[in-house]
């Protein structure tokens, strides 16, 4: 009885199989599901804006136009680029070309933040301290970091907050004004 219970079922199973053209009468090749994905918007930032509403954006893309004031004699991979009495920081991997100084670019970039806090504080005297016991600073640069660091504290004191965020560009790509 088994025998041939088993030998039914492989039967109806070779019928099934010939029959099988691999696509549904009712279906054709034009009806697959497609998945679209949507542009991605990327917000544009205006220089003059770019302090109060970067806090909104960090780690998201972003565009921001202005004028490349110049371009970091130390490596040449970071900008500075300015409109009207407001400037931005915008570091890239490789060194950006020097023909760029004073052209008007829309940078695509993703904001950065850093923070400074009481430990960063803590951290900037310590490593003071360590430097100018090793003999590698100078008293003016000591009283300069001192300066600094107590500038930090005043203000994030008289602004009642527990950090300060210092807002830049990671450079992804740039369009010159023409």
């Amino acid at each position: 009885m088994i025998k041939k219970f088993l030998s039914i079922v492989a039967i109806a199973a070779l019928f099934a199989s010939c029959n099988n053209t691999g696509t549904n009468e009712n279906e054709s090749e034009s009806d697959t599901t497609k998945v679209e994905v949507a542009a991605e918007e990327i917000p544009v930032i205006l220089l003059a804006e770019f302090a109060e509403k970067a806090g909104d954006y960090v780690d998201k893309k972003v565009k921001v136009t202005g004028i490349v004031d110049h371009i970091c004699k130390h490596g040449g991979k970071k900008i500075q680029l300015v409109a009207d009495d407001v400037d931005v920081h915008v570091f890239a991997e490789e060194k950006y070309d020097e023909a760029l100084t004073g052209s008007e670019i829309t940078v695509l970039a993703t904001v950065t933040e850093f923070r400074v806090d009481e430990a960063y504080c803590l951290k900037m005297e310590n490593d003071m301290i360590k430097e100018h016991s090793e003999g590698e600073d100078n008293d003016e640069h000591i009283k300069a970091k001192k300066a600094q660091i107590q500038h930090f504290r005043d203000s994030m004191k008289t602004t009642s907050v527990d950090h300060l965020s210092f807002y830049d560009l990671q450079y992804i790509s740039h369009e010159v004004i023409k």
